[in-house]
């Protein structure tokens, strides 16, 4: 087992103090949004070795077959499948939707022939890897996440007469539910430019006047005062409206338009960097490519529900690069699976994590560990909370 050392990304969303105080480290007042635990390429966690400190990529790739397993490296490659992160959101997140494998691969292959670099601000494919992904909620949680009947939507728009609210109503009238969505979507993405500010500002005037009592009310009007222009402020009157409770968790398959408003969350997701945005930013948005690939489906909201084994939740949705582990919080005794790797997150209290093959590690709040294929399978103990993200169906 080899400690880690992460990085933080400080996006303008994220909140001042959640991840400073896991890290048990003084807030210095700027946003700090995600702490990623693993060897993603765009922020590393590094690994502590009998020889010194060394990037988890570099570990990794020195010898696949033992540090990842058999398994996972001949599935996967010589990479790490998973990425774990922390979020805390103290602002909305942009909305949203990240591509099924075929179309990020084939993505990522068509911008690398058009010689984009991967760092390009209007690039969209940094990565040839999808990015399903699963949240679970440390806090209350609010997000916005998938599509709601287009009639729910349309009843909200009654009593505006603006001009945007009536193409609107158009749109969501089709008889053909996801065309309706799929109208309105398309409609709002591809307002004319010179148009778009009269557009939004008449319809957000409008809307915060009228008193509809709808729970989107609030969430228009403040991502309309955040993202002046944006379209995907009224856009998210077309997804459901979730909060999730601490223990509560959602899964995020392709095509699944989502924006997380606020709260703490820990995610585990395949390892990937590939999102695209809808709106709620002021990052790239290539209309054409997202409307190819959210999924216009109305579902039900895509909660996840754990199974309990070992003294553990275990989160396995269909995603074979992950599965997330929660023990705790409380006096723990629980068994961690023994085939591939792991990364573990000791959130609050102490335990000891005792393995199969090699010396045992005590962790602390904010405290983590990159735990190899060859250590066998590990006992947690102790008084605390910890998440722990591993391979998911082999």
């Amino acid at each position: 087992m080899h400690r880690l050392t992460n990085q933080v990304r400080p996006y303008a969303w994220g909140a001042r103090a959640a991840i400073p105080r896991l890290l048990g480290a003084e807030p210095d007042g700027t946003p700090q949004a995600e702490l990623w635990l693993g060897a993603h390429h765009g922020a590393p966690s590094t690994a502590q070795c009998e020889d010194g400190a060394r990037p988890l990529p570099a570990l990794i790739s020195d010898n696949p077959h033992r540090v990842l397993g058999r398994r996972t490296a001949e599935r996967f490659g010589a990479r790490l499948p998973f990425l774990l992160k922390v979020l805390a959101a103290e602002a909305p997140l942009s909305l949203q939707v990240h591509p099924d494998a075929d179309r990020a691969r084939a993505g990522f292959e068509a911008e690398e022939r058009a010689g984009i670099p991967v760092d390009a601000p209007h690039r969209n494919y940094r990565d040839p890897h999808h990015k399903p992904e699963l949240l679970l909620a440390l806090e209350p949680f609010e997000a916005l996440c998938g599509f709601r009947e287009p009639t729910a939507a349309s009843v909200d728009l009654r009593g505006l007469t603006c001009e945007l609210a009536a193409l609107l109503r158009a749109d969501l009238a089709l008889p053909d539910t996801g065309a309706a969505l799929r109208a309105a979507l398309t409609r709002l993405l591809t307002l004319p430019d010179g148009e778009r500010p009269r557009l939004i500002g008449d319809f957000v005037r409008e809307w915060s006047a009228s008193g509809a009592s709808c729970p989107h009310r609030a969430i228009v009007t403040d991502l309309a005062a955040r993202y002046p222009d944006d379209p995907g402020a009224v856009a998210a009157l077309l997804l459901n409206r979730v909060t999730l409770w601490p223990g509560q968790a959602l899964f995020l398959p392709a095509g699944n338009m989502h924006a997380y408003l606020q709260g703490t969350a820990v995610e585990v997701m395949a390892s990937s960097d590939n999102v695209l945005r809808a709106g709620l930013t002021r990052k790239h948005v290539d209309a054409p490519e997202l409307l190819d690939v959210v999924d216009f489906s109305v579902l039900p909201i895509p909660y996840a529900r754990p199974d309990h084994l070992d003294g553990r939740r275990e989160f396995r949705p269909a995603a074979p690069e992950f599965a997330l582990h929660e023990i705790g919080p409380g006096r723990i005794t629980a068994h961690l699976p023994g085939e591939g790797p792991a990364v573990v997150l000791a959130l609050h209290g102490q335990v000891e994590l005792v393995a199969e093959v090699g010396q045992g590690v005590t962790l602390r709040r904010g405290e983590s560990v990159f735990v190899q294929a060859d250590s066998g399978p590990i006992k947690v103990e102790g008084q605390g909370h910890v998440v722990a993200a591993t391979v998911g169906d082999l």
